[in-house]
């Protein structure tokens, strides 16, 4: 029998009881493995945490959307919200790391021939292979179509030359899944652009050295310099030209929907820290919690939480059904991190001086939170995607289009 459900009620329609399983293994796994580290990561910002990385690698959940055939856990998209919000109420730097992996295992998913599945997810599944995905350049940023890294043909091989910076586990990753121009001058950026996959022992491929960021302390997303870095015809991703539909429908099937999962992790957190604190407060013969003032704020607060997870996990769930749902998975990332940034915002000023200890808890959070913004696309990139649905111009539906991969087969809810 499961264990005794602890989500919310209002979850319950997007969760089998397996979800309801794992939902209780990854509170006990961040309590017991995540939390005691989380004060060592934020204490020593500049270094790189790699056990917590080989404690979940050990559990088979960078493959949680592999199919077993592939050694992974075929638990599909809301298994992998579970996980990523579960640990981000606790480390959203632990879940930062998982998250980054398990954008390039959803390109490989949709894009990979069967022998390059074979050659890579089982690396993945069994926790020897971390990836990256490395798309973001020091000038184009996040704009695909100003990309300037080159991969030119040389015979049987390919040469990539460029750099990539803000790259999600740069330090820990066995290979790359790097996007390189392979088209000339003037040809459109929809047919100008390739995927490859660059292990991380090429020759030319250097990392820069970890530097920490404002949140996410223990994370890595470092610079890649690629100096000529030769790889194999076998090390194409889809076909030729086809990168920018491999970087797109990752970054909304998977880099939206993972960002939202970890914004909402770390809201859970806010709130969660904020009613403690005001509860433990004395004033005027009460408690902090008691003045109508505050607990105004609180319900503000309580109101984004509970919309921001029903989003969260409505949106995966059609995901998982097979069904079109792409700007519901663009909104989820974007209405969440709005709402968690909001809600961090007010809890700072809730707790006056307080929040300014550098070792509060509080402070991690909303340095955090900051980290969820930039990433699969800003504010406004997310609502210009949304103006296209509106406009009903949203023509490629990634949900839609790749629903054979999409559509996770759903274990029975009253199965042990």
């Amino acid at each position: 029998m499961p264990a005794t459900p602890t989500t919310p009620p209002a979850l319950r329609p997007y969760l089998t009881a397996r979800h309801e399983l794992l939902w209780n293994e990854a509170d006990a796994f961040a309590a017991e493995h995540i939390a005691p580290r989380a004060v060592r990561m934020e204490a020593a910002p500049g270094r790189v945490e790699r056990k917590v990385a080989d404690l979940m690698a050990a559990r088979g959940w960078f493959a949680v959307t592999v199919p077993s055939a592939f050694g992974g856990l075929g638990a599909g998209h809301v298994a992998k919200t579970v996980l990523l919000h579960r640990i981000g109420c606790v480390s959203a730097a632990a879940a930062a790391i998982l998250q980054a992996t398990l954008i390039p295992v959803g390109a490989l998913l949709h894009f990979a021939t069967y022998e390059q599945k074979s050659r890579w997810l089982p690396g993945v599944a069994d926790g020897s292979l971390l990836l990256s995905i490395a798309v973001t350049e020091p000038t184009a940023g996040g704009h695909i179509g100003g990309i300037e890294t080159t991969a030119e043909r040389a015979g049987d091989h390919w040469v990539i030359t460029g750099s990539k910076v803000h790259i999600g586990n740069s330090h820990l990753a066995g290979a790359h899944l790097v996007l390189a121009r392979t088209a000339e001058a003037g040809v459109r950026t929809s047919q100008a652009l390739t995927a490859f996959m660059v292990e991380s022992d090429r020759h030319g491929l250097s990392v820069a050295d970890h530097r920490s960021g404002l949140g996410l302390h223990g994370f890595s997303a470092g610079r890649l310099d690629l100096d000529h870095v030769r790889v194999p015809g076998g090390n194409v991703i889809g076909e030729i030209g086809q990168g920018l539909s491999v970087a797109q429908s990752s970054s909304i099937l998977y880099g939206r929907p993972n960002l939202a999962a970890v914004s909402l992790g770390i809201h859970e957190a806010v709130v969660a820290t904020t009613t403690a604190r005001l509860k433990a407060r004395p004033r005027y013969g009460g408690a902090l919690s008691d003045l109508p003032v505050l607990r105004d704020r609180i319900g503000d607060m309580e109101a984004r939480l509970r919309a921001g997870r029903i989003l969260a996990y409505q949106s995966v769930h059609l995901l998982d059904q097979g069904l079109s749902c792409d700007a519901d998975l663009i909104n989820s990332k974007y209405l969440g991190h709005q709402w968690a940034m909001t809600s961090a915002q007010d809890a700072m000023e809730l707790h006056g001086a307080q929040a300014l200890d550098r070792d509060y808890v509080l402070q991690r959070l909303w340095r955090d939170i900051q980290h969820t913004y930039p990433p699969a696309g800003t504010g406004e990139v997310q609502r210009i995607r949304l103006a296209d649905a509106a406009f009903d111009e949203d023509h490629i539906q990634w949900s839609e289009r790749l629903a054979a991969e999409s559509a996770w087969a759903q274990p029975d809810p009253t199965a042990a």
